[in-house]
């Protein structure tokens, strides 16, 4: 049941329905996310991953594509901690370095897949009829279509680089995002405090993005949250082709560069793979968290 207080409209005689504040279900949400050891676990490892690679380049303040040492140089060597890949190059500076282009990859991409995703979905779950219809058939029609080929067209149209790959994922994952909001929209736009909206004269703006929105927010940031998973395994795919930015190292392009050489140089292709494991592996803890943190049942039970 939802729990709703009277709020004056515009009517003196009229009292209606306010919309439930979501501020309360984020602190019970926070809480039961703290509680959870795994949760808390890859806050922590991903905390951590970012923090090396943002304060690792201001520290180090070195080329990564630049040559430190022969070629395949096993870790532990005179030129560099981790070894060297096959150009020479010291694999330490390009896993820091690599990782800024790899993660700010990600997170343009999830943000551009979440806003297309949260557009649609809201527009049509709001609207229904023959919206709903046109925008559900455009959502299948990209959904039928496979994601890692649809991006490399794309990347392939243009020059591959940072912002083009990331349109490019966005472009190819959006369609989980739009169908989750617009379940959330049907379910929503039917509460009595969204009628008592209509009653004072609200418009169909303010009902979307300041009502609705807000109350279906929890879902959508464990969307995205995941959503930055995907994009890094994404762009770590499309590198592994070849189709990443030459000019920016990342984790990707690491593993693709090295991958005919990894009977002779292992560490050149398992280091940066970890790097992409362990990251995964924390957004998807903290996604699991954040699922189980904003399901009402669970946290009525912590």
């Amino acid at each position: 049941m939802n729990q709703t207080s009277s709020i004056p409209s515009k009517d003196p005689g009229l009292r209606v329905a306010r919309p439930p504040k979501p501020a309360g279900q984020f602190r019970e949400a926070l809480g039961v996310f703290c509680r959870n050891p795994s949760a808390v676990f890859g806050l922590l490892l991903l905390l951590v991953i970012v923090g090396v690679t943002v304060l690792g380049p201001l520290l180090m303040d070195a080329d990564p594509f630049a040559i430190s040492g022969p070629p395949m140089d096993p870790p532990g060597s005179e030129y560099g901690l981790l070894g060297t890949d096959y150009l020479g190059r010291d694999l330490l500076i390009g896993l820091v370095y690599g990782g800024q282009a790899t993660l700010l990859t990600g997170v343009i991409a999830a943000v551009l897949a979440v806003f297309i995703g949260v557009v649609v979905g809201a527009v049509s779950g709001y609207y229904g009829g023959w919206i709903d219809e046109a925008l559900m058939r455009v959502t299948e029609f990209f959904q039928v279509l496979p994601a890692l080929l649809f991006a490399m067209v794309v990347v392939s149209l243009f020059s591959p680089t940072l912002w083009s790959i990331s349109i490019a994922i966005g472009l190819a994952s959006w369609t989980n995002t739009a169908r989750l909001a617009r379940s959330e929209f049907l379910r929503l736009k039917r509460q009595d405090y969204i009628l008592a909206e209509r009653v004072i004269g609200s418009g169909n703006g303010r009902i979307i993005w300041k009502v609705i929105l807000p109350n279906a927010i929890a879902p959508l940031i464990v969307s995205a949250t995941l959503a930055i998973g995907t994009a890094i395994l994404f762009e770590a795919g499309l590198s592994f082709l070849g189709l990443g930015d030459p000019n920016m190292m990342s984790w990707g392009l690491m593993i693709g560069n090295n991958r005919p050489y990894i009977l002779a140089a292992w560490w050149a292709v398992t280091l940066p793979g970890v790097a992409i494991f362990l990251t995964v592996l924390a957004v998807s803890l903290i996604g699991d968290g954040l699922t189980d943190a904003f399901n009402p049942r669970l946290r009525e039970r912590s």
